[in-house]
């Protein structure tokens, strides 16, 4: 993790075959069939844990020896539950960060767990937290840093191009299905890595596992880091991206820590937890804006999650589920059109489809009582492209529609928020669409339900 100083450079291949000729506009670009899943997944965590973690360090220069890292707890089904507390589907292991410790026992270097004390050398924890999450139903994903400040043979290009290549098919080839593999592009200073040797050889053995990479793996990567660690997307969010010339499918991905400017633990300061507001901002800014949220949990000299932190994930979850658990829509609405009704179905492998060949079109929704509600969630379907260029959301003021959410793009899942409003009509209106849009569900919340279920509707009325 830890993006600053990002400087990767990247070795050029020549083309053996004639180029393709790439689409001719963004509207032409579409997701692969694991883009689609992956984006379905919405929230995952990443976990830190090294020999930084009993040293109090967040990057290490690869001078810790190895019999530092001894936990005498470690739990990694601990780790899994309480990321399914807060709703993560996947997690992701960092299995060597820029230190160059490795967290399972590779053959090419004796800087691992091999050579710590904990179980005697005879610990992998790569295989620990895989077997971990499939046994609670997670996905499971690597990182495995380009960047090396231990390795000898990082000075020599080549040397290391082959050291770094074994230890990507090591981890490809022994842990089972990796939903994502992580570059990071932090450090490095100038060193060529043959990257497009290191995902061929990953593609061996995982066709199907995504590659998060920076725009300067643009050619590699099939999701992108958004730019900062914050835990925000700059919005508009659009996932087709240029980079010298061709466009790709890109989705974004945003990684932000659980503990305010840690990634690893060992630092016991709970004054850094962010609160629960914050990871609904956080929630509301990443997923809610179209993209990926990639949570940093960091477990303890121990090998487990502080008590705090498992309870500020619970909480969180705790907190999405009250927030968005109760759409309006569902149960409540009249409709006497099947196409319509599957955009207000609450099934997201259901949408509705505008009229072939239109450009703009809309999806009404009808109360039979007054509904007071201050979030829309709108989610497009993207496997045949990102079509929607412009749209409102709109309610009935008895002479005309009041627009009460404007904005450009929709993507994967977009949650647009507003003063609370009372209506018994309200209505998504595509203004400007590449082609016939798709919109796999469109609902409403009421983000103070849960705080009193019966409280009087406020807002301004609408009949």
């Amino acid at each position: 993790m830890l993006w600053a100083a990002r400087a990767l450079s990247v070795c050029g291949i020549a083309a053996a075959t004639p180029a393709v000729a790439m689409p001719p506009n963004f509207a032409d670009v579409a997701p692969s069939p694991q883009q689609v899943r992956w984006q379905d997944l919405e929230f995952g965590v990443i976990v830190h844990f090294g020999t930084n973690t009993f040293l109090g360090l967040e990057w290490g220069d690869g001078t810790a020896k190895p019999s530092v890292f001894n936990p005498d707890a470690l739990d990694a089904e601990q780790w899994v539950e309480a990321a399914q507390g807060a709703g993560a589907k996947y997690i992701v292991l960092v299995a060597k960060h820029h230190d160059g410790f490795c967290l399972w026992p590779t053959e090419e270097s004796d800087y691992s767990v091999k050579s710590s004390p904990w179980k005697g050398g005879k610990g992998d924890l790569v295989a620990e937290v895989a077997a971990a999450a499939r046994k609670h139903g997670m996905q499971f994903g690597v990182y495995l840093s380009p960047w090396d400040r231990h390795e000898p043979r990082y000075k020599d290009s080549a040397a290391y191009d082959d050291y770094y290549e074994s230890q990507v098919g090591d981890l490809a080839s022994h842990y089972g299905q990796l939903v994502e593999f992580w570059l990071d592009g932090a450090g490095s200073g100038g060193h060529v890595y043959d990257f497009p040797r290191y995902v061929e050889q990953l593609r061996v053995y995982q066709p199907n596992t995504l590659v998060f990479a920076d725009v300067a793996l643009f050619d590699y990567g099939d999701i992108r880091w958004v730019g900062n660690e914050d835990g925000f997307i700059p919005y508009e969010n659009w996932n087709v991206i240029d980079r010298h010339g061709p466009l790709r499918w890109r989705p974004a991905e945003v990684d932000t820590p659980l503990r305010k400017g840690h990634w690893f633990g060992g630092v016991d300061d709970e004054g850094l937890l962010k609160s629960v507001a914050e990871l609904m901002k956080t929630y509301e800014e990443s997923i809610g804006r179209g993209g990926q949220l990639m949570l940093g949990i960091a477990p303890n000299r121990h090998g487990l999650l502080p008590p705090s932190d498992v309870a500020r994930l619970r909480e969180f979850g705790a907190a999405i589920n009250a927030r968005y658990g109760n759409n309006l829509v569902r149960g409540h609405h009249r409709t006497d059109d099947d196409n319509r009704e599957r955009a207000l179905d609450d099934n997201p492998d259901t949408f509705w489809s505008a009229p072939a060949g239109s450009h703009h079109a809309n999806v009404e929704v009808r109360f039979d009582r007054p509904v007071t509600f201050d979030r829309a969630m709108t989610l497009e379907w993207l496997e045949g492209g990102q079509r929607v260029r412009q749209y409102q959301v709109e309610v009935w003021a008895g002479n005309g529609w009041k627009t009460i959410a404007r904005a450009q793009a929709i993507g994967h899942k977009k949650i647009d928020t507003f003063e609370p409003v009372t209506a018994t009509r309200v209505r998504l209106n595509l203004l400007s669409t590449t082609d016939a849009a798709q919109i796999r569900e469109f609902a409403l919340y009421d983000s103070h339900f849960n705080e009193s279920p019966s409280r009087v509707k406020a807002g301004a009325a609408v009949p």
